[in-house]
């Protein structure tokens, strides 16, 4: 009995004295370089999401429609830094759309104004949350 205590501790000193990286030496998964473009391609995202809310505000027509409504441009613009997420794909995928509609002639003004003002008061809700 008293054998086997040895050979058990001993086996257990030389585990714990033993370097943790001779134990850590596994393949992982996903290579490094995998995950530096998927990170990549997240920013990439990110910044054309907050070009195109940035376009959308600085057109005259949602410049003229804010004003009506009583909402700062300026400050919607300065909160897109705060948007992340599904948020900013959300926001980003609306103001693409109106960049369209305005682009093409917006044969539908009520409609595009709308979509303006909401988006406006969206932005400046999330920044207030936040």
């Amino acid at each position: 009995m008293q054998m086997c205590r040895r050979i058990f501790a001993s086996a257990l000193v030389v585990m714990l004295c033993a370097p943790t990286g001779a134990w850590a030496q596994q393949s992982h998964v996903i290579k490094q370089s995998a995950l530096d473009q998927a990170v990549q391609q997240r920013v990439s995202q990110d910044q054309a999401d907050r070009e195109a809310l940035r376009t959308f505000l600085q057109n005259p027509t949602v410049k003229s429609v804010a004003a009506k409504a009583g909402l700062s441009v300026e400050q919607a613009d300065a909160a897109l830094s705060t948007l992340q997420g599904d948020q900013l794909r959300q926001a980003a995928s609306q103001a693409r759309a109106v960049n369209q509609d305005l682009a093409g002639g917006a044969t539908v003004v009520i409609t595009t104004t709308t979509i303006i003002i909401i988006l406006l008061v969206v932005i400046l809700i999330i920044v207030a949350v936040n």
